[in-house]
């Protein structure tokens, strides 16, 4: 399996080259187009519960898309369903967690199932509902906007909008929690933030769908009565 990334990092693209019989899962929905030596299947990867798991806690299709490499050329293009960056997370044998709506695909080699943020995100509008990737191999993800690697020594902390958040490595520990007191919670536009602390790297995204969302609302149309 090979990605190539094209049209970074506002409107990006990746096409994932397979070798005959190699086989790559993405999200339902992400395939833009593919070479005709592609065979595609539908499943919930690993059963109904934890179909049920990644659609409901995660935020993702309650399915996965399999593309396998039936000749020669074979390539599969796919394309998020937002604007922004597409990149390659390289997995040995560790576990990466990702915010949902930012997978995009992935080798048979890695496994993909949620983890809940716990009872405390019900505050949150965005949730923080992971999913979390283990095994090795490239992991391609999606994200609004562009994407910001920061890297973090044991001990160092960093709070980051969880609207921005698009995932983080394995060792890192987080908390969510208000900007300040409810007041500048409620009114001062920010929500609820995530304090992630080291050791390892931290992902995060330029823009956040939340507040597409709440920009894009008022300006729509309504049906008089």
């Amino acid at each position: 399996m090979r990605t190539e990334i094209q049209f970074s990092p506002a409107f990006a693209m990746a096409t994932v080259h397979l070798d005959p019989g190699e086989a790559v899962k993405a999200e339902a929905g992400a395939m833009m187009a593919m070479s005709p030596t592609v065979d595609i299947a539908t499943s919930t990867e690993g059963g109904l519960l934890k179909g049920l798991r990644r659609s409901v806690l995660g935020g993702e299709s309650f399915f996965l898309n399999t593309f396998t490499a039936t000749g020669p050329d074979a390539h599969i293009i796919l394309a998020p369903a937002l604007p922004g960056d597409v990149i390659t997370l390289p997995l040995t044998t560790g576990t990466m967690y990702l915010q949902s709506g930012s997978y995009l695909a992935s080798p048979g080699s890695i496994d993909i199932d949620s983890k809940w943020g716990g009872a405390k995100t019900f505050f949150s509008k965005e949730g923080l509902f992971m999913l979390r990737c283990t095994g090795y191999g490239d992991l391609v993800v999606s994200s609004y906007g562009a994407i910001q690697g920061v890297d973090l020594a044991p001990g160092q902390s960093y709070v980051v909008d969880t609207g921005h958040m698009v995932g983080w490595e394995e060792g890192i520990t987080y908390e969510v929690k208000k900007v300040g007191n409810w007041k500048s919670t409620v009114l001062g536009g920010e929500g609820l933030v995530v304090r992630l602390t080291g050791p390892g790297r931290v992902y995060i995204q330029s823009r956040s769908p939340q507040d597409f969302v709440n920009w894009l609302v008022p300006k729509l149309p309504t049906q008089r009565s």
